[in-house]
């Protein structure tokens, strides 16, 4: 008995002709892709291994830059300490007031369009022209909060001077720029069908209740996506630190990015602040599974927990 092999078919021209074509029409993406994407990384990953200051030619370690960072750098676990703290307060503390927001602005109020508008501001604004506003508002000396504290007898804040209030100032400066989160969170509310809020309301649900047995459920999912979000864009903020407090006082505000920046581009260890960018690569990634696993006890998809 003989086997029947299957009888390939071939490509005709014109698929052939539309292929290359195809390839044709997406290899800008494919070269960006290779140029500016997998070549850094995979550059960025042998660097981590290496002895390499822009100077010499880069020296094979190993795993030395990782183990020295664990083991015998003295500001490594002050900076984690400093973006954890940060990524700890601020995440929750900013999707909490984004949603609120959210969903007063859902409600129906007077110049609903105007205040949304304002809401998002924040969001296409520079990060640098930001930073530049809030140093004007919290600096000790001509700052309008504190302005207004001198001519009132009160004692000046130092929002930005002390080690203290520094990273508080700096969390309260990224729930302020929530807009993005607030505008997800809109389209969100938009879905929930109008129908589940009629029947809690039938069944005597109150405000409270139908808010959070109706609206919360709903938005789930959507609460999930703006937390990794979150999470991702708050372990990799620089501008604002950088750019406000410069990671001081006292290293207080030396979060993981400005001290990445500082040990590639001003001491120029380059060797170890790509190993510092692995790191960072794995925490969020750590971070991002941990709430995806989690995720199956609170998130409901189409009526299912």
């Amino acid at each position: 008995m003989t086997a029947i092999t299957p009888r390939v078919q071939r490509m005709t021209k014109t698929e052939k002709r539309n292929q290359l074509l195809g390839m044709l029409f997406i290899s800008p993406w494919l070269l960006g892709f290779l140029l500016f994407a997998l070549f850094p990384l995979v550059a960025s990953l042998y660097y981590s291994m290496t002895n390499y200051d822009f100077i010499r030619q880069p020296q094979f370690i190993g795993l030395t830059n990782y183990t020295r960072l664990f083991t015998v750098d003295p500001d490594f676990w002050t900076v984690m300490y400093n973006t954890l703290y940060y990524v700890g307060f601020g995440v929750p503390l900013g999707i909490a007031v984004a949603f609120l927001i959210a969903n007063l602005l859902n409600s129906n109020i007077q110049g609903r369009t105007f205040f949304r508008s304002v809401i998002y501001i924040p969001s296409i604004v520079p990060a640098v022209c930001t930073a530049m506003v809030w140093l004007f508002i919290l600096n000790v000396q001509y700052g309008v909060i504190n302005g207004v504290l001198k001519t009132l007898g009160v004692p000046t804040i130092p929002f930005l001077s002390s080690p203290e209030l520094a990273k508080p100032s700096l969390i309260l400066i990224y729930v302020w720029a929530q807009g993005t989160a607030v505008v997800i969170f809109l389209a969100a509310l938009q879905d929930v069908p109008r129908s589940l809020y009629d029947a809690a309301l039938v069944d005597g649900a109150n405000a409270w209740a139908r808010f959070w047995n109706v609206t919360v459920p709903m938005c789930t999912p959507v609460l999930l996506f703006n937390f990794i979000m979150g999470i991702i864009s708050a372990f990799q903020d620089f501008t604002l630190p950088f750019v406000l407090t410069g990671g001081g006082p006292m290293k207080s505000t030396e979060f993981y990015v400005v001290s990445l920046y500082r040990n590639a581009f001003v001491q120029f260890s380059i060797g170890k602040a790509s190993a510092m960018a692995w790191i960072l690569f794995l925490i969020i990634l750590l971070f991002s599974v941990l709430l995806f696993r989690s995720s199956a006890r609170w998130i409901y998809y189409g009526g299912e927990k």
